[in-house]
């Protein structure tokens, strides 16, 4: 048996490894639960007492080489396939492939960017309000459909018949934010809102339940609808390009009179007419209008001495415009193969 010991400790050494798996097979044979050393171990008890210290001690001694020589190959072997020594210092550190801003985000940060090179400051609100601020100090009439339950979201509502200020809701645009500057501050007022909104409206490649929207508002002395148009004239060219076009339609707003829409060139279909501008060459980007003298009566704001203009868009609307996307759906998705054509867009 002692024979047996010394053989493997003679033939151990001059066994030749090359690659991870012939280490596997030494493992295997010497090292393993079914390995020759285990198999010495098991043996070691039938060993007459007078001889096993030295069995012993050459056993110990076995297992020990077996083990180091093992440990040793195999650090060699899996620093070579990493490629050790060799590495490409210019490598990055982990290949993970970058993710990119949301376009919405993109979009949405721009537009704050255009309005503040003209002075505007940027207010937030909470999305959870209350009927005062999202309808009652916007001169919503207590009949107004958009006060209906098949238009808004409500959490907590006391009549399904009259309005109540304590009714609690989703606000359904970011005018509520512009109701609670207008009652803590005094004019000149120059702020735009973003944020997200709700509207209890069916989804389509147009229109969605969620989306987000920024709107601004000017209060000063002399504003008139001629500062309106030339600041969204300056708005359009800015986030479209310089041969963008616009027209303004009259329109119907309760918070603003007179009260217009914005329409903006198409520039999906350069104006020829494809299903998101409904085959016109025009595309509706914005509502806007002179706010009305009830709002800053509302907001306690002398209505006599200053005047101002309001507008509201949503941002899904321009990103679409901006980056020709046929489908507002795709914003909502989270499809990586649409969402990587943003990372030039950072």
């Amino acid at each position: 048996m002692l024979d047996k010991v010394k053989s493997l400790l003679d033939e151990i050494p001059l066994i030749k490894v090359k690659t991870l798996a012939d280490l596997e097979l030494f493992r295997l044979k010497y090292l393993s639960k079914k390995g020759l050393i285990t198999e010495l171990f098991e043996e070691f008890r039938n060993i007459p007492a007078d001889h096993k210290r030295e069995f012993g001690q050459k056993l110990n001694e076995l297992k020990q080489m077996a083990q180091e020589k093992y440990n040793t190959i195999k650090k060699e072997l899996v620093s070579q396939e990493e490629g050790s020594g060799d590495e490409d210092l210019t490598r990055p550190a982990f290949p993970f492939p970058l993710g990119s801003r949301h376009p919405i985000s993109i979009v949405r940060r721009e537009i704050i960017d255009i309005f503040s090179r003209i002075g505007f400051t940027v207010s937030e609100g909470p999305e959870i309000e209350d009927d005062n601020h999202v309808f009652t100090k916007l001169n919503f009439a207590p009949e107004h459909p958009a006060r209906d339950m098949q238009d808004t979201f409500y959490i907590f509502r006391n009549s399904a018949e009259d309005s109540n200020p304590d009714d609690i809701l989703l606000r359904t645009h970011t005018s509520s934010v512009q109701v609670r500057v207008m009652q803590s501050q005094k004019p000149p007022i120059r702020t735009i809102s973003p944020g997200r909104v709700f509207r209890n409206e069916a989804i389509s490649a147009r229109a969605h339940c969620i989306f987000h929207q920024i709107e601004g508002l000017y209060i000063d002395e002399n504003v008139s609808f001629a500062d309106l148009k030339q600041t969204l004239l300056f708005f359009a060219r800015e986030l479209y390009g310089k041969e963008t076009k616009i027209r303004l339609r009259p329109s119907y707003f309760p918070f603003t009179e007179p009260s217009a829409e914005m329409d903006v060139s198409c520039k999906i279909c350069g104006g020829k007419g494809c299903n998101v501008c409904k085959y016109t060459g025009w595309l509706e980007v914005l509502g806007c209008g002179m706010v009305h003298p009830n709002v800053l009566e509302a907001c306690d704001i002398d209505n006599k001495k200053y005047t101002g203009f309001a507008f509201g868009m949503g941002i899904e609307r321009a990103a679409m415009l901006k980056y020709q996307v046929n489908d507002l759906r795709l914003y909502f998705e989270n499809d990586l193969r649409f969402l990587d054509q943003f990372k030039t867009a950072l």
